[in-house]
């Protein structure tokens, strides 16, 4: 019996014969048709365009003849003597490509008259001679002579025409033949074609759709799957193979089966066991697993549907996971979700992650939730607040008694001071003016943070803004020497902001500008639509902002290195980022030294709601 090469040799074999017989046919075929038409060619084509060549050539020539006698004997030169010689050269081609019976005679005589008509030209163009008499001689000689030439060129030219169109014929009658020959020879090649397709597909093409149809079995999960071998060759090995192939699978199916669930026994236990709330849910939103802390406070019991569970916040959550690809946080009521557990108020941070197959960006079979206790954190933000709050309330009454004390000795109404003791006074009330501002700064953000502060947002121009606040500070910066210059256009869409709250933004900013731009400096005011947001912008040409101090600049009581010691507290930047982010925006600076700083802020424009960023609880 063949094996599958000797069979696949055998196909071939027959096609390669079938082409090669088809090749050779088709090249003797093309080589008669090549022959007639080299014929057609060679024997009659130079004829025919030497006979064009002539006729044209002397056309010319009488043409410019007839330029002599009107006169023009410059144009007659330039049109008689190329075009003489142009004849000469196609009577020469037609001489010596002679190939019809009394083709030989013509060509002959027309060379004759050539001759005599060359003679003759000089006594028509020769302007010694009269007028009349050349005339004559044109109209005499030359015109008979111009018209038998024509006549003799056009009676070669017509013999040779209609020799090649009876070659032409003869070409078509030998093509007609040869391709009834190659169809002829076409048809008994398909008709061995397809007995040796229809072999092929027995021999070969069967058996291995029969592999295929076995292999998408087995895919579906068919291991129980065995082919018969009917015969020897490859197919027959293959399929032996195949065969043991799926007993070695059956055989890993059952271990990998066995590992499968002691590891997930052993997962959900684990899971189980931790101390976080967390949950594993499928695409449908079922819990799969979920940990005990889940299931006490969330009621995540494995089998349950989220939409089923007393938590709004968590189905959006996970929908946003799986499509982002990526992984969510909760963002609303300041990036957490309050719970009552045993009539005690607890904080979780939700955050979703979607579970893909593999490792890269596949689709992804599920969502973790991970709940994080943060409660901790919010409770030690409100003692910090109420701390703060209770100090500068309790530092307020004895400083302002502090400040009267200073003023009235300042003031000398209990008695007369002396230069030192003035000095020390002075000191002391600018240091007590820094206590007072300090502790409006701490209540301001105590203010913000908790709440409590009153944010009336309307609408306003950020024109409006920008200007009220350059013009606060425009008798400083030309005291300083400073350039304070104000480039918000009138075409800045209005914003949804509280006039006063952003005035005090603006005395910031541009109060660390001017502070740290030296004479001869510039201070920029500017403000750009973004989208659904406006940005300002302060920019000062300064000393700059060293790059690891940038992230750290809106911290509280942060203050870089190298500043004056009457620079505050590090309270101003933080009270700027509070305000910003209680009207919905965001703050920020770009800074490098030597190349001065750009501090910038968004607000939303009108129409826009506005959203605060949530608040990050402080982790001590």
């Amino acid at each position: 019996m063949l094996n599958i090469q000797g069979k696949l040799m055998l196909g071939f074999a027959g096609l390669l014969l079938m082409v090669g017989g088809i090749g050779m046919l088709t090249m003797q075929q093309i080589h008669y048709l090549g022959q007639a038409i080299d014929v057609i060619l060679r024997e009659n084509y130079r004829s025919v365009i030497a006979c064009q060549d002539m006729k044209e050539s002397l056309e010319r020539v009488d043409s410019g003849l007839l330029f002599s006698l009107l006169g023009y004997e410059e144009e007659s030169r330039e049109c008689v003597e190329p075009n003489l010689k142009k004849f000469g050269e196609a009577l020469r081609v037609e001489l010596g490509n002679v190939t019809l019976p009394n083709e030989q005679e013509k060509a002959e005589h027309i060379q004759a008259l050539f001759e005599h008509y060359q003679a003759t030209i000089a006594q028509v163009t020769d302007t010694t001679l009269d007028e009349q008499t050349r005339k004559e001689t044109y109209r005499n000689v030359l015109l008979p002579t111009f018209t038998e030439i024509k006549t003799l060129a056009q009676s070669i030219l017509d013999m040779n025409q209609e020799n090649m169109h009876d070659a032409n014929e003869r070409a078509r009658r030998l093509a007609v033949s040869a391709h009834r020959r190659i169809l002829a020879a076409i048809g008994a090649c398909a008709v061995l074609a397809i007995v040796l397709i229809v072999f092929v597909r027995h021999w070969i093409l069967k058996p291995i759709r029969t592999l295929i149809q076995s292999a998408e079995e087995i895919r579906r999960g068919n291991l129980d799957l065995v082919l018969k071998n009917g015969s020897r060759d490859e197919v027959g090995q293959l399929s032996g193979a195949f065969n043991a192939m799926a007993e070695s699978l059956r055989s890993t199916r059952r271990s990998d089966r066995m590992e499968l669930q002691r590891v997930r026994r052993a997962a959900e236990d684990v899971f189980t066991a931790l101390p976080s709330a967390a949950a594993v849910m499928d695409l449908d939103g079922r819990i799969e697993i979920s940990t005990d802390t889940a299931v006490r406070y969330f009621g995540m019991r494995p089998g349950a549907l989220i939409h089923e569970l007393n938590c709004a916040w968590l189905p959006p959550l996970v929908e946003r996971a799986l499509t982002e690809r990526r992984l969510v946080e909760y963002v609303g009521q300041g990036g957490a979700v309050q719970q009552f557990i045993d009539n005690k108020e607890y904080f979780f941070r939700p955050v979703a992650i979607p579970i893909p197959v593999g490792t890269g960006a596949e689709e992804p079979t599920g969502a973790a939730v991970l709940l994080r206790d943060v409660t901790q954190a919010y409770e030690q933000r409100e003692l910090k607040r109420d701390v703060v709050a209770t100090v500068s309330h309790q530092l307020r009454t004895p400083l302002t008694s502090l400040r009267m004390s200073i003023h009235l000795l300042l003031n000398e109404k209990i008695g007369a001071l002396n230069d030192k003791q003035s000095e020390l006074l002075i000191a002391a009330r600018d240091d007590s003016e820094r206590l007072v501002n300090m502790i409006e700064d701490l209540l301001d953000i105590n203010r913000i943070e908790s709440g409590h502060a009153t944010i009336n947002a309307c609408a306003v121009s950020p024109l409006t803004l920008a200007r009220d606040a350059v013009e606060s500070f425009s008798a400083e910066a030309k005291d300083k020497g400073v350039v304070l210059d104000m480039r918000v256009s009138s075409a800045v869409p209005e914003v949804r902001a509280d006039p006063t709250r952003i005035r005090h933004v603006f005395a910031n900013l541009l109060s660390n500008a001017l502070r740290y731009t030296t004479a001869g400096g510039t201070i920029g005011v500017d403000a750009v639509a973004e989208g659904d947001k406006v940005r300002f912008l302060v920019q000062d040409t300064g000393a700059g902002i060293p790059a690891e101090h940038v992230s750290h600049v809106f911290e509280q009581f942060y203050r870089a290195p190298g500043q004056e010691g009457s620079s505050g507290a590090g309270l101003g930047l933080a009270i700027v980022k509070q305000i910003v982010t209680a009207h919905g925006g965001e703050a920020g600076v770009e800074s490098e030294p030597g190349h001065g700083s750009v501090f910038w802020f968004t607000l939303p424009l009108l129409g826009e709601p506005a959203h605060p960023a949530k608040e990050e609880p402080e982790e001590w």
